[in-house]
């Protein structure tokens, strides 16, 4: 186990108290739009509006949304001046601005705000590495925190504007960075601190920052993570950086350079108190780097106030976030989910959120169930990729622990299967937890479309995104460009009305994020994914658009295969791609990971043959299968199909980005097994003598094989 760690930040967390809140539980488009509001809305406005049912709420937001955002934001966020006008936008153009004329800090509303209501409040739960070591932070010790750091960096030249990388793993000195910079105007790049410090560089290079702020090592999984090396390495390149501000996660020594800064020592010598900076509402909060479909990474653009009101509105009504609730969000801080949803969401509202250091097997696969029972988690909030990890164990590993706290469960990241919706409900949730599978982007800032909010009592389809948030109008259109419309039809999914949390940009690059987002379908914005909608509206995610196959005219999503094939009880995980075919245009290439005890692998495949064709259609069997030990993920748990498109295609020569894969040796592990084995054997193309040969084994061992059956 790591040491803790020394310092004037240690010294201030040991000060920290447990919660004293009591817990409450209470009851259950047009593209261009330029308009004017002789001022902010009256104080009151949403507090009237939010009492309405969630269908005329949603009604309103989408037939007047300068009173819907205008009330919301005027009623919810503290500004330093007020807006007098609610929106600016043109999606033909790409034009998005919101709450005109207002100034705002983002730090105040998180911080400040709160510290007059419940100062000793706790804010953080640090779940560090090590389970049983928790540390917790108020509102007023994350303030002291904050504003200690904000001078620090305003000693050493940090001003409005500049940029800010943070190379931190989640941690609450982390958040303290990022909210700091919020309070000086500076703008943050968080980068997950996993990643190598060639994908370091090039994202400091392309953000032209001014300053790095790191740990000298990260702890996680038991083991050390050197980031101080990387951060070296990664700044000989980078001439923007001035400072490297080192903070100490463990009490191993950091070799200190010249342009090096002990964080904790500087900050013990500076003020408590640091004037927060009045911002622009459309002033830059944030850049934050996602992977492009050209394989290089984009720097999106976040602003102030609009940003701030989705994450706090989503964060508030798709969990059903009450007073005195514990929201525990796994994601990193490196991701757009940990913004929204561990950090800027929570903190606006005043919860208590909860930062996760760890991993979901570590020390053992009840390591989060273990954590819900001791921090008594209100919202469970993870990705699909961790659920079907664990639920490859035995049901043990959940059920020896406390699990009565929790209300509401959420996947977010990927769609989420059938099977690992329905284990995460009924083994983690006993089928008492309502399970929120949202659909949202790095772009759109919060959450789009999720089963909340609704009415009490409405139905949640598993595995399905389902229902649009407020302000949020989805548009399905077909290949021509047109509306589709009615019910159960599916087309790539566009939403036709902008919102407040929308990115405004590719940092240094309009004419990409031009043509990437609103080019495609003009008047719209494009999310690059497909969806389908139900005969009652519901909205179900079938994943990326350059994720659907065209075999023989048949347009299928590759998602939808997926979930066929992860029905089989000795498949975890697969993924589908398309691969070219002479007669058939294209035809599904699936890379299957099997369990370590799976039966005979002819067999296995013949059978994950015949679910697909039972479940879809023949023409959606895959014509090749894979068998691998493990699927290239980045570090958020996506999966990266253009690299398997590479690989199935022979195409491996340059893979272009690989730096957000969280280990990038799966690749080379996929290519040598695809160069081991003829097509004709392993990657089983369909063929009677292996449809034989499965037959027989069948007839011999019917006992051993009984598991198999469907």
């Amino acid at each position: 186990m790591a040491a803790r760690g020394t310092g004037f930040f240690w010294t201030l967390l040991r000060r920290c108290r447990a919660p004293g809140p009591v817990r409450t539980r209470t009851g259950p488009g047009q593209h261009r739009c330029a308009s004017s509001l002789p001022a902010s809305p009256p104080p009151g406005s949403w507090t009237r509006l939010s009492r309405l049912a969630h269908r005329d709420l949603y009604r309103l937001s989408i037939t007047d949304p300068d009173q819907f955002w205008g009330s919301a934001a005027a009623d919810r966020l503290r500004w330093e001046e007020p807006f007098d006008r609610v929106r600016d936008c043109d999606l033909s153009t790409g034009k998005i601005r919101w709450f005109l004329g207002g100034k705002i800090n983002v730090s105040v509303n998180c911080l400040d705000v709160n510290v007059e209501k419940h100062p000793d409040r706790v804010a953080l739960i640090w779940e560090r590495d090590e389970p049983g070591t928790e540390v917790k932070v108020t509102y007023r010790e994350l303030l002291e925190t904050t504003c200690r750091l904000a001078n620090t960096l305003k000693s050493h030249g940090i001003q409005k504007g500049d940029r800010v990388a943070i190379y931190m793993p989640v941690s609450p000195l982390a958040v303290a960075a990022m909210l700091a910079c919020a309070r000086l105007g500076a703008v943050h790049t968080v980068v997950f601190a996993g990643f190598s410090a060639e994908a370091l560089a090039g994202r400091i290079q392309d953000a032209q920052c001014k300053a790095v702020v790191t740990f000298n090592q990260g702890v996680r999984g038991g083991r050390l993570i050197d980031l101080k090396a990387t951060v070296d390495a990664a700044v000989k390149s980078c001439p923007t950086v001035q400072h490297v501000f080192v903070a100490q996660r463990t009490e191993n020594p950091a070799v200190m350079g010249q342009l090096d800064v002990p964080l904790e020592e500087v900050m013990s010598s500076q003020a408590s108190v640091c004037p927060p900076e009045p911002l622009d509402s459309e002033d830059f909060l944030f850049l934050l780097y996602t992977s492009g479909s050209t394989g290089r990474p984009k720097g999106l653009v976040h602003t102030q106030a609009g940003y701030l009101l989705y994450a706090s509105l989503t964060h508030q009504y798709v969990f059903d976030h009450q007073d005195g609730d514990v929201f525990g969000c796994m994601a990193d801080v490196g991701w757009i989910t940990g913004h929204s949803y561990v950090v800027y969401g929570p903190l606006c509202n005043g919860a208590t959120t909860v930062l996760f250091e760890s991993t979901p097997v570590y020390p053992d696969p009840g390591r989060y169930w273990e954590t819900v029972q001791r921090l008594r988690i209100s919202q469970f909030y993870g990705a699909p990729t961790a659920l079907r990890l664990l639920l490859k164990y035995d049901e043990s590993f959940v059920k020896k622990y406390d699990r009565s706290s929790l209300r509401t469960l959420g996947s977010v990241g990927e769609p989420i299967n059938h099977e690992a919706w329905h284990w995460f409900h009924r083994v983690v949730g006993d089928g008492r937890c309502p399970l929120v599978d949202t659909w949202w982007q790095t772009e759109t800032g919060g959450v789009c479309i999720a089963p909340r909010p609704a009415e009490e009592g409405a139905a949640i389809v598993p595995a399905m995104a389902m229902r649009p948030f407020f302000g949020i109008q989805p548009e399905l259109m077909g290949e021509k460009g047109e509306c589709l419309s009615g019910g159960g039809v599916g087309g790539a999914l566009c939403i036709s009305q902008p919102w407040p949390g929308m990115a405004r940009g590719i940092y240094g690059d309009r004419q990409r994020f031009l043509e990437a987002y609103f080019k495609p379908f003009p008047g719209y914005y494009f999310t690059g994914d497909g969806a389908l909608r139900s005969d009652d509206g519901f909205y179900q995610i079938t994943g990326r658009m350059d994720d659907v196959i065209n075999v023989s005219g048949h347009r299928l999503g590759t998602a939808e295969i997926e979930d066929a094939l992860d029905e089989h009880p000795d498949v975890p995980e697969t993924a589908v791609i398309g691969f070219p075919h002479e007669i058939k245009g294209e035809v599904p290439f699936a890379f299957v990971v099997l369990k370590e005890d799976s039966g005979l692998r002819p067999l296995v495949l013949q059978q994950l043959r015949e679910l697909v064709s039972t479940k879809i259609a023949r023409h959606a069997v895959p014509e090749h299968f894979l068998v691998v030990k493990r699927l290239p993920k980045t570090r958020s748990g996506k999966i990266m199909r253009r690299l398997l498109r590479k690989v199935a295609m022979g195409t491996t020569s340059d893979l272009g980005d690989v730096s957000t894969l969280e280990d990038p040796s799966v690749v080379e592990e996929i290519i040598e097994k695809k160069n081991s084995v003829s097509l004709r054997e392993e990657v089983a193309s369909q063929n009677k003598y292996t449809y034989i040969y499965c037959l027989l084994f069948t007839v011999f061992k019917v006992k051993e094989n009984q598991r198999y059956s469907f």
